[in-house]
This record gives C-alpha cells, structure tokens and sequence, in this order.
C-alpha cells in the first residue's frame, strides 16, 4: 500500500468534517468572513482533495457582511447526506444556526435557512435516529453568550426546519477535571451508542475527547482519545471520525500552525475491545489514548465508476494556487474579504485579473472588502505576478498584500507624475470583531525607478519561507534581476484564520471614481511543495 505523510492539507482548512457517499468523501470547513464561503472538497483516498464548489455565494444577512467581519461569519460546519441530498449545518456566533442543502456537492446551494437563532451557538452537528427522529448537538462561544465549556442537545424536524423540543445540557465540562473550552460536537451511533466526539483545551493546544452514553440525552461518560503525547503535532483536534468501504476507519483533525492556518491531518482509528475508539498510535503511559502518526498506509482511489455525484467534471478545480486568468470568473481557490459587489470585478478570461480601483480606501486594507485572497500554504512558496494601475487619482494604489492581524504589501501608488513602486507594513494590529480599528500603514521603502512612472507597470515577486517569513522584490517588465523591497515581514495568522495572500486595488475614499480605472494583474505563478497531495 502506499503511504502517506501528515498534513494531508497543509494550508488554512479550520474545523474540518468529513463524511463518506458512496466511493467519495467530502470535507467542509470554516471559512469566517470569506466569501465565497464553506468550502467543500472532494477526494477518493482521504488524503488527495480538490475543489467540489462552495456552498455560500454569500453570508446571511447580507448588508452586514457588505463589510469585512474578522472573526464572525462561518465557524465549525457539519456535513451529512439524509434522504437523497447533501446538508450543511453552520454557526454564525452572532446570528444562529443556519442549514442549507444540495442534491450535488457542487451545487446548487439552497439559500440558508435560519434553524436556531442566537447569539454564541456554535459548532452544530445533526443526527438522524433510526426511529426517524432528528436532533442537534452544538457547544456555546463565551465571548458572545456569556456559556462555553458543554454541550447541548435539541431535537429538531427532519427536514431541519425547526426546534421541537427543549434543548438539554448533555455534558458540563466543568465537571471534567482539566476540562476546559469544549466545543466542536460530533454526534455519531453506533452498536447501540451515542458517540459525541468533541475537542478540548483550545485551538493551539487541545486534545480530543470521546462520550458515548445508551441516550441521547445522556448521561455520557468520557475518554481522552487523541493528544500530542510528545509529538510536534499541538493541538490535534477537532475533526471527523469516517469510515471506508472496505471497513477501515480513520480521524481526521486540525493542528494549529500560527501564521498558516489550521492544518488537516489523517489518523488511523481502531476500535479498542472495550468498545472505545484508539486514534493514531497508542501512548503507552496513558492507556486508552493517542497521538497523531506522522505517516501512514492508504488505499489508493479506485478508478471512477462513473459521474457519482459530482466529481468528474469538477477536475479542473483543484486546490493548485497558481490561476492564469483565462477563465471570467477567478478559481475557486480565491475569496473575497467580505460579500462581493459586481462593481469589484472586470475579467473577461484573457489572462488578466481585471479590479476596480474604487475610492473605498480608508488606510486600512483589512478594512476593504474587495481584497481577492487565497490560503498561504504551509511549506516555503514563491508567487509571481504583474500589476499594472491603470488610471486613478493620486493616491491610487494596487498591489500583493500578506493580510493578517497585520500586513504587509508591495506594488504601485499614483502619483501626480506617474506611480512610485512602494513597500509598506501596517502599523499597528487590527483588533476585535469587526472592519479593524486603530490600524495605519508605515513606510517600508518607496523607489522610482525608470519606466515605471510612464508606465505604471512591473512585475512582483512574494516569497514566503517554512517559517512564514515573507519578502517582496519586483523588476521592470522585461528585466531580468529582481529588486528587494524592505527587510523580511513575518506574516500573521488573522482572527481564527491563518494569513492571506491577495490583490486589491483601491483609490483614496472621497477621491473621483472614474469608471476605466482598473488594477490589472497579469497571471499569478507558484511555485513551491504541493499542498494538498502525499509526499
């Protein structure tokens, strides 16, 4: 069998769910303020993924999310397939608890139906009884209702249209001794058991625990079953327990990497003879838990047996960062900062990415929704582009940005001569949930250089390192040595999620809009470790 090593994506994929259909799997995760929002991929192996589609086009309600709420929007999703279709469960810790469905896992989403209002309910999970009955299980965010640390549980329709019942507290972390920050549910049956898989101890430093009880509503008793156990791997939590067709079972969870984001790892999984789950490999001073393997055996894909539900034609969208432009609507690899504007986008698919440079800009690009992201994978990359600012005011600015809780970019400003290539960082961190305050940008280096201000165009080059050390250089077009711009910037992760890479383009808020003035950016090449495969 072959073997595969550990992470199995190694770039942002936060509070992964798994579940199987047939030959495939499909994985959903967090995805906050992005939109489009709720990734879903696809694999036949869970360890090679790629794009099935995204089930959000944009977040609910729509005139809130108009503007970037760091941290808000889309927490710890579930997937499951009932009754002939596809269902996504997802928080939104200032709203509720909004479902929507599909018959394929490319779409069409159905629009998101809001099942349990308020503020702090996070990280639902549903479960169909074999009585036909339905419930949820979901956890509390202390931040927004003032509860965390247990689980609840409330049934609901079939159909996830409604509450029917009270909800019930099934387990009080606080009576677990060391048992803090749980959170995450998954709610599972098996051999006549509940099976409630649930994270602990927060994001970078947790661990997974197990509850099983002959009720739904308990009570459970529990079981440490997976922890770092004197790995590198912190934090190994929060995930999905899967099954394949050929009986094996297998963990998948997150490991927090700072500046890169949650990362997805695979664990084998074995069923003890007291009837508990073992994840990874056994620690022998604590009996009955796990901790992650580094590697381990596979089945390789079997060969397709056909359109299945969505798969065959979806090839093309893989998880590759590389994009050529030669399509009007960018991969599905790119997000938005917040729900998108048609006025954002003018790209016709020759070769080009096309942005309005609007007079939306406050100074703070975290503050602008209108930043095209993509993950900034786990291993050492280097992107290359070209930009070219067509029109605008003075000030005007467009550019590659590193966005996190700080960031930093590199391209060109408008000046009344022409265009200054420049490097700047922000200046200060950009703090709570919502557009970011208190944030300014400091000036890293600024140059003319000849050509450029008749021009306005050159080339850019964003190099990042396995410690998330970024530099920025950039050339003339038709140059052969590259510049550095400024020192390196270490990158930061943002709020819940790991740093960005972007493009934006954006005139000084109050200046004239004028309707042919467009940031231009020519193909963006990377190069680097793949991201996504086994090595």
């Amino acid at each position: 069998m072959p073997t595969y090593t550990n992470p199995v994506l190694d770039a942002d994929w936060p509070d992964p769910d798994v579940i199987r259909v047939g030959a495939e799997y499909y994985l959903v995760a967090s995805s906050f303020n992005r939109v489009p929002g709720l990734p879903v991929l696809t694999s036949r192996d869970l360890v090679h993924w790629r794009f099935a589609g995204h089930a959000l086009t944009a977040l609910p309600p729509a005139d809130h999310y108009a503007l970037p709420r760091h941290g808000s929007g889309v927490w710890a999703p579930s997937i499951r397939h009932h009754d002939g279709r596809f269902v996504i469960v997802y928080p939104d810790p200032d709203h509720g608890v909004y479902v929507t469905w599909a018959t394929r896992a490319a779409g069409p989403w159905s629009t998101p139906h809001l099942l349990l209002p308020g503020r702090g309910i996070i990280d639902p999970c549903p479960l169909w009884d074999d009585d036909g009955r339905a419930y949820l299980v979901h956890g509390w965010a202390r931040s927004r209702s003032g509860v965390a640390n247990r689980l609840t549980v409330v049934e609901v329709d079939p159909g996830l249209e409604r509450i029917i019942a009270e909800p019930r507290t099934v387990v009080d972390g606080d009576e677990i001794p060391g048992c803090r920050t749980l959170e995450g549910p998954k709610l599972y049956t098996r051999d006549g058991w509940y099976w409630i898989f649930a994270p602990a101890g927060g994001v970078a430093t947790g661990w997974q625990y197990a509850f099983r009880s002959r009720d739904v509503y308990g009570p459970y008793e529990h079981r440490v079953v997976l922890e770092q156990g004197g790995t590198d791997v912190n934090g190994p939590h929060q995930g999905a327990w899967v099954d394949t067709a050929d009986s094996r079972h297998w963990f998948v969870h997150f490991q927090d990497r700072g500046a890169f984001g949650r990362v997805v790892h695979l664990q084998p999984m074995t069923w003890a003879a007291d009837g508990w789950p073992r994840i990874g490999e056994e620690i022998a001073t604590a009996p009955g838990s796990g901790r992650p393997v580094a590697s381990a055996e596979f089945s390789p894909a079997p060969a397709p047996d056909g359109p299945g539900l969505g798969h065959s034609e979806l090839d093309h969208s893989d998880l590759d960062c590389s994009d050529g432009f030669d399509t009007p609507v960018p991969r599905p690899v790119w997000h938005w900062q917040a729900n998108p504007h048609s006025s954002w986008l003018h790209s016709t698919g020759d070769g080009a990415l096309r942005l309005r440079v609007l007079p939306e800009d406050r100074g703070d690009l975290r503050r602008l929704g209108q930043v095209l992201g993509q993950r900034l994978p786990g291993r050492a990359s280097t992107w290359t582009t070209t930009v070219r600012l067509d029109g605008g005011p003075p000030g005007a600015r467009a550019g590659v940005v590193v966005l996190g809780r700080e960031y930093a970019w590199a391209g060109l400003i408008r000046t009344p001569a022409g265009a200054d290539v420049v490097c700047r960082r922000s200046d200060g961190v950009g703090v709570g949930v919502g557009v970011g305050v208190g944030v300014e940008e400091s000036r890293a280096a600024a140059l003319v250089a000849d050509g450029v201000t008749a021009e306005a165009c050159v080339e850019l080059r964003v190099e990042s390192d396995d410690a998330g050390a970024v530099t920025f250089s950039w050339r003339a077009p038709g140059a052969t040595e590259w510049t550095l711009l400024d020192e390196p910037y270490q990158a930061t992760g943002g709020h819940w999620i790991g740093a960005e890479i972007g493009l934006f383009g954006v005139a000084p808020i109050g200046a004239p809009a004028g309707t042919d003035d467009v940031a231009a950016f020519g193909p963006v090449t990377v190069t680097g470790p793949e991201t996504h495969r086994s090595r």
